[in-house]
């Protein structure tokens, strides 16, 4: 089965992703708006518990961490991906390393780039089309995350919570 770790934002920041993820993002109805804290991995069920117990050990090291977005931005031209860009800090950054080095699955396979998608598989002309537009609304949100959630996927392709994770709690 396949496993992610991510960090849900508000309902606000949620709603605004949303719409814009309603027209240019195929994945959503399949997950929420996230932010990606351990990418894709696969587990079976025996493993998954190790996972869980060993994310339970980080997460009393992590305090709860600012989601910071100022801005719109691309990966484009490696991709099509139009997302918000979170500020990265050392919260963050150390959480992420944590979930990646030393941990279960393989490691990323491209640097950390904390943000949440708003679009994807565009092609280039959609692409360049809407990133203008969406960068002239621009964004300005700051909330605090207190927690992190270990997700599992479905057989119709839709992710759901295994297990939620609140920072810097004893379990």
């Amino acid at each position: 089965m396949k496993y992610g770790v991510v960090a849900f934002p508000s309902k606000k920041l949620q709603d605004l992703a949303n719409g814009y993820r309603k027209r240019y993002d195929p994945h959503y109805a399949l997950i929420t708006p996230h932010m990606t804290v351990k990418g894709v991995f696969e587990a079976d069920d025996k493993e998954i518990e190790q996972v869980a117990e060993a994310i339970h050990k980080i997460v009393r090291n992590h305090k709860p961490f600012e989601l910071k977005v100022t801005k719109v931005s691309t990966f484009a031209p490696i991709t099509n991906t139009i997302f918000f860009k979170v500020t990265p800090n050392e919260e963050i950054l150390s959480l992420h390393k944590d979930l990646n080095e030393d941990f279960f699955g393989d490691k990323p396979e491209y640097s950390f780039v904390p943000h949440i998608t708003i679009a994807q598989k565009l092609n280039s002309g959609e692409h360049d089309d809407i990133i203008g537009q969406i960068k002239m609304f621009g964004v300005d949100h700051t909330e605090v995350i207190d927690r992190i959630h270990l997700l599992y996927q479905l057989e119709d392709g839709s992710w759901t919570v295994y297990e939620t994770f609140r920072l810097g709690e004893e379990s």
